[in-house]
């Protein structure tokens, strides 16, 4: 069985969310998803609407999603690879060559970003009609 993970906040689910999750599942067998905690989406100055557990189990809903685990660190990467054996870890290419020292434990692939849509932006539409 071939394994693939990401991770990401997965705040505000939208389209351009469910396409990277279809096509990292595409990939292999089983998709785990790597979901910021609340606690590391505030060290990267990040806001999320959800909670952790609210956004896990929106996750967990969705057909392309098999397992989902906290990400606590931006270093616990090799660690989740390695308890978890995985073959394939993927991200948006707006992360393109970030993780690239991962390759040393599994094959790494930057997916393309779909275009016109992310949480920033919602948000940012959202501020600006009202």
């Amino acid at each position: 069985m071939k394994k693939v993970i990401t991770y990401g906040t997965f705040d505000l689910i939208h389209h351009g969310h469910i396409n990277i999750l279809k096509r990292a599942k595409a990939n292999g067998d089983y998709l785990i998803v790597g979901l910021s905690s609340d606690e590391f989406n505030e060290i990267k100055g990040k806001a999320a609407y959800h909670s952790y557990e609210e956004r896990k189990l929106i996750l967990e809903a969705i057909k392309y999603v098999d397992e989902v685990i906290p990400e606590h660190n931006w270093g616990q990467k090799i660690q989740d690879i390695q308890k978890n054996n995985v073959n394939l870890f993927v991200m948006g290419s707006d992360w393109e060559g970030k993780f690239d020292e991962l390759k040393e434990y599994c094959e790494v692939l930057y997916l393309p970003r779909t275009e016109g849509i992310s949480t920033s932006k919602i948000k940012a539409d959202l501020l600006n009609n009202q």
